[in-house]
């Protein structure tokens, strides 16, 4: 079977600080599947080689890339996420955005009755909405 999944290279020794921050930010996420680099392998030893992790429920791969790049993440892939309150939407929002940078502030937006935009302090991109009701 075909399949499609998210993958997100963060620079080395990164992805495990970012996928704990998620797993205590997001219901239903969690680390599905983990390989380390080794001793004598390309990436960092203990750095996460290939994981397979959920968060809320959809599941994704990500990696400490082996080398540096002069690319990082872009806002032009972001993650949506729809949420159940406004407190929820708030706290997830100041979570997010703490040492990272807010793109769109909270607000009500004419497509959406709260709505922020914000890049981690990973670099990873999220779309924090409020849906009508």
């Amino acid at each position: 079977m075909t399949t499609a999944r998210p993958f997100l290279m963060f620079q080395q020794g990164r992805a495990q600080a970012a996928l704990d921050l998620y797993f205590d930010t997001f219901p239903d996420s969690r680390m599905v599947h983990v390989e380390h680099w080794g001793q004598g392998e390309p990436g960092p030893a203990g750095t996460i080689k290939v994981a397979v992790f959920t968060l809320c429920g959809r599941e994704y791969l990500c990696s400490d890339s082996p080398m540096t790049h002069d690319f990082d993440f872009t806002p032009s892939i972001s993650i949506f996420v729809d949420v159940d309150s406004l407190a929820e939407l708030e706290r997830v929002f100041g979570i997010l955005s703490e040492g990272g940078e807010v793109l769109m502030p909270l607000d009500d937006y004419s497509f959406s009755r709260q709505f922020g935009w914000v890049n981690d302090r990973f670099g990873v991109s999220w779309q924090l909405n409020l849906p009508a009701e």
